[in-house]
């Protein structure tokens, strides 16, 4: 048994001071004020004195791409996760853009079992969507799958469906939720593209890409998505809203009571354009990094209940392939292993809480986990509010060994990860022995 005390528990809206006792996998007791002791006899188990900290659920990454198979030589599951439990990010559900790209129950198999022997971290997979692979989507195990990714805009990859009959037959007839990656293809590709290469050609900047992926090619698209989720009653996750008008598309009220939902990530919520001066390509990213009026637009978004989870998107690449030429430059940027530290520093630990670890497993149904109860899987993160550090080279897991956090100081550190109550992460040393499970579902 582990018992973890004296610590600020903060879970479901309430912060306090308490306890949680670990047996095994799950929790077996979350307590208020001092723990008295076990019913019988004294307590011979671990403890770990959690003073002056906060205690709270893993976090649950419902968006990551780790890049295994096929594009190991930037990522790979064994790093990301080690990097992801360094974070306090419990558990995550992954992207299916790797080489090959996991379009078929075969090859979806194929990645569970790369990660039962690899994760250090409970995880799941997207299958993709493609124009022809609705058969496989129709066949999907809503209990063992956490859902269907559609690329409405291309990004990393060749996994673009923008044709309006697959479209339809998926929100139609997928059993899973639909998460969309909203982007008209359109205006990136046949207006913004060819408007800024032929002014800038090779001079072109990061500074661009905000113009070249617009804010309205993201309205656009998550509009036509949410119009087709209504049209069809589809379950419609729309992944990495970045600006102030998508808003308008979603409701504010209680997450259990909706089917269309949005995601923030965290780099769109931390950088603005003003960014783009000092860090270019390193914020190359799908959808743009837009401007402050949009940056703080999402940060009220997540307050008033129009955003109901916060991800990471974490998307790495070779420091060498992020300072290519613009155009040639991949879109993406590593951040699981700090996604939970800037958040707890721009928001109150109950919104981080509740976006970062409860709203993803209401969300997504995940089975026994994202709360401090009684009978849930211990998946547990203690973090220091008190003390600050500054992002550095030395201390990134990353498989490509950089972020674009590099420089900031952040205020709160995760200090210990549990994972199925196991410690995977005590004070920055991981147990790389240790493997995760594979979610579930309750649907």
């Amino acid at each position: 048994m582990i018992l973890i005390e004296n610590g600020l528990t903060v879970n479901e809206g309430e912060t306090f001071v308490g306890y949680l006792l670990v047996d095994g996998q799950r929790i077996l007791d979350v307590g208020r004020g001092e723990f008295r002791g076990m019913c019988g006899g004294a307590f011979a188990g671990e403890r770990i004195d959690a003073t002056g900290m906060l205690v709270i659920p893993g976090a649950i990454d419902d968006h990551v791409h780790f890049r295994e198979p096929g594009l190991v030589h930037k990522g790979d599951i064994f790093h990301e996760s080690r990097a992801a439990v360094a974070g306090g990010v419990t558990s995550f559900m992954e992207m299916p853009n790797t080489v090959p790209s996991t379009v078929s129950a075969a090859e979806l198999e194929r990645k569970y079992d790369l990660a039962a022997e690899h994760s250090l971290t409970n995880y799941s997979f997207y299958l993709g969507a493609t124009s022809d692979n609705i058969r496989e989507i129709a066949r999907l195990d809503p209990r063992h799958v956490c859902g269907v990714k559609i690329f409405m805009g291309s990004s990393t990859g060749d996994m673009l469906l923008d044709d309006n009959r697959a479209l339809s037959a998926v929100f139609d007839q997928s059993p899973v939720p639909v998460a969309a990656h909203c982007e008209d293809e359109g205006l990136v590709r046949r207006a913004a593209v060819a408007e800024y290469r032929a002014r800038y050609g090779d001079e072109a900047a990061a500074e661009l890409h905000p113009l070249v992926r617009s804010a309205e090619a993201c309205y656009r698209s998550t509009a036509q998505a949410v119009e087709l989720a209504d049209r069809y009653g589809a379950d419609l996750h729309v992944l990495h809203i970045s600006t102030a008008r998508e808003l308008g598309l979603f409701e504010a009220r209680p997450l259990r009571e909706k089917r269309i939902t949005a995601e923030a990530c965290v780099h769109h919520l931390w950088f603005s354009d003003e960014d783009y001066a000092r860090l270019g390509n390193l914020i190359k990213i799908n959808p743009s990094v837009k401007s402050i009026y949009d940056r703080e637009a999402l940060r009220g978004g997540l307050a008033d209940g129009r955003i109901d989870v916060v991800a990471t998107d974490h998307a790495p690449h070779t420091l060498e392939e992020k300072l290519r030429p613009y155009w040639n430059a991949p879109p993406g940027a590593p951040m699981v292993q700090h996604s939970l530290a800037a958040m707890l520093s721009m928001f109150p630990a109950e919104m981080a809480v509740e976006k970062m670890c409860h709203a993803p497993a209401v969300r997504f149904g995940l089975s026994d986990r994202g709360f401090l109860r009684q009978g849930m899987y211990a998946d547990i993160a203690i973090v220091d509010p008190s003390s600050p550090w500054t992002v550095s080279r030395e201390d990134i897991l990353y498989k490509c060994g950089w972020s674009p956090l590099e420089g900031v100081t952040l205020s709160h550190r995760v200090v210990c990860t549990l994972v199925n109550g196991r410690i995977v992460n005590r004070g920055g040393v991981i147990d790389e022995n240790f493997r995760g499970a594979r979610l579930e579902f309750s649907r």
